[in-house]
C-alpha cells in the first residue's frame, strides 16, 4: 500500500492534515515497528507470484529508502518478525547486518532483537512480533486472528510469550527462556496478524498493531481479514491511544 505509506510519511513532515493533526505530528518522537520490516521471499504458498521485488536485499533496500524519509527527530526502533532475515526460531537476535546493512545505517534506527523491552522516557515497552499469536488462536476459546488483543492478554496472565510448545511457533533451546514476562510491562505492543486492536489489562496497555499490505490471497484462504493504513498513537504522559486512518485522503 504504497500510496497509503507515503501519506503516513508525508503526514510525519507535517505536510498533511488540518492544523490539529499536524500539530499530533511535531509531537511524535517514536516510531515502534514490531517486526515484519520487509515481505521476505518463500514465506506462505504463491508469495513470489504477488511480490514487487522478488530480492531479499532489494527489499531491505527499499525499506531503508522510505523509513529515511521519517523525520530526524523521530527515532525508529524495529525488531525482526517472521518474514525477515533473521533466525525463524524465538528468540529471534536483530536483522543481520548483511540484509539490513541499509536500515543500521541511518543513525536514528535502532535495530533490536525478538522480543525487547525498551524505555521511552520511563515507560516500560515490551516489543514483540507475535508469531504465538497463530498457536494461542487455533485452541484457545473466543480467541481468533480478529481478536489478537485476547490472545496477548492471555500472554500476560501466562507471563510468557510462546506459551504453547510444538505447533506453528519454532523455539530455540536457549539455556534461559527468554519468553518468560519477568517484568510486568506499561505497554505490551505485537503485530504479526496484520489486525490493529487495543484493550488494557490490569494497567498495561495492549497494543496491536497492522501493516501496510492489503489482504493476500493467503490471507483470505486463512480468514484472516486484515485492517491496513491504520496507525495506533500512545501519549506516553498519560498512556491515551488513539489511532490515524490512512487509508482514507483527509
Amino acid at each position: 500500500m504504497e500510496k497509503e505509506f507515503n501519506r503516513f510519511l508525508s503526514w510525519l513532515k507535517g505536510e498533511k492534515g488540518n492544523d490539529k493533526i499536524r500539530d499530533i505530528a511535531g509531537h511524535i518522537k517514536y516510531l515502534v515497528i514490531a517486526g515484519d520490516i520487509v515481505d521476505g521471499i518463500g514465506i506462505y504458498p504463491g508469495q513470489l507470484e504477488e511480490l514487487t521485488i522478488t530480492d531479499i536485499f532489494e527489499q531491505y533496500r527499499e525499506a531503508a529508502k522510505l523509513l529515511e524519509q521519517v523525520p530526524d527527530h523521530i527515532e525508529i526502533v524495529i525488531i525482526p518478525g517472521n518474514h525477515d532475515s533473521s533466525r525463524k526460531a524465538l528468540p529471534q537476535p536483530a536483522i543481520p547486518n548483511e540484509y539490513a546493512e541499509p536500515l543500521n545505517e541511518i543513525h536514528k534506527i535502532h535495530s533490536l532483537g525478538n522480543p525487547s523491552t525498551i524505555s521511552l522516557h520511563g515507560v516500560e515497552l515490551l516489543l514483540f512480533h507475535g508469531r504465538s499469536l497463530d498457536d494461542i488462536a487455533a485452541v484457545a476459546p473466543s480467541v481468533s486472528f480478529d481478536t489478537p488483543e485476547k490472545s496477548m492478554k492471555l500472554m500476560l496472565q501466562g507471563r510468557h510469550l510462546a506459551p504453547i510448545y510444538g505447533e506453528r511457533t519454532p523455539i530455540a533451546p536457549e539455556k534461559r527462556d527468554f519468553m518468560v514476562i519477568d517484568r510486568i510491562p506499561d505497554i505490551f505492543h505485537a503485530g504479526h496478524v496484520h489486525v490493529v486492536k487495543c484493550d488494557n489489562y490490569r494497567g498495561t496497555l495492549i497494543v496491536n498493531s497492522g501493516a501496510w499490505q492489503d489482504q493476500t490471497d493467503f490471507q483470505q484462504k486463512m480468514g484472516l481479514v486484515p485492517t491496513p493504513g491504520i496507525v495506533p498513537m500512545v501519549n506516553l504522559q498519560t498512556s491515551r491511544i488513539s489511532t490515524l486512518n490512512f487509508t482514507q485522503p483527509w
